[in-house]
């Protein structure tokens, strides 16, 4: 019988503060694909890339054009992940600085194709629509495919009432969660030689099947 090696994930956070509430939102969405891929039978190695602690490495990759090891290790994991989780705080109704340098210095065709759940944090929910004008074409030009269900948290959506009108935050994440999940299953899937004359499904198609799901 034959084994099935694991999924990988890559998990990008760009919290400045230890601890955070970005950091707190990708431990909530890992766990999400995780216990989704799971429930899938499907194990999944989980690969942690904290910004903060690679700051000055980026600063130093913008000026030089070459990456230290530790932020080529760091690039390596995320560009060969099956699907990567990216986090930022949002500033100034964007991404962090730090968010956005980090993908400026990975290679524009490096995550072609790959699913990306992208999410944020912010004081304020008027700062959500970020994940719709800065993240979300942040990752198409980067020719990556985003899961329809993008996770925004502001502060208030911690302390939850148990209204289901506006205690929201689980449910996105779960949704979230299980679209990236699907999407990583679906290409570890295509990613396997075809052994007879079957088309192989495009990726896309894939996505807009789950869509339509």
């Amino acid at each position: 019988m034959d084994t099935v090696e694991p999924l990988h994930l890559a998990v990008v956070s760009a919290g400045l503060s230890v601890p955070s509430s970005t950091r707190l939102l990708a431990d909530r969405l890992t766990e999400s694909v995780r216990t989704q891929l799971a429930d899938a039978g499907r194990e999944v190695e989980i690969h942690i890339v904290e910004l903060r602690d690679l700051a000055v490495d980026i600063a130093n990759n913008l000026v030089t054009g070459f990456p230290s090891a530790a932020l080529a290790e760091a690039i390596e994991t995320v560009t060969s992940a099956d699907g990567p989780i990216a986090v930022t705080p949002v500033f100034s109704a964007s991404y962090s600085g730090l968010f956005k340098s980090f993908f400026d210095v990975i290679d524009n065709d490096a995550l072609t194709g790959q699913a990306v759940l992208a999410a944020a944090t912010g004081g304020t929910t008027r700062h959500s629509l970020a994940l719709e004008h800065a993240l979300r074409p942040l990752f198409a030009y980067l020719r990556a495919v985003v899961v329809p269900t993008s996770v925004y948290a502001a502060s208030e959506d911690w302390g939850g009432n148990g209204d289901p009108l506006t205690d929201t935050l689980p449910r996105r994440i779960v949704r979230a969660g299980g679209e990236l999940a699907g999407l990583m299953r679906q290409r570890a899937k295509s990613a396997v030689p075809a052994t007879d004359d079957t088309a192989v499904v495009p990726f896309a198609q894939q996505l807009s099947a789950l869509r339509s799901s």
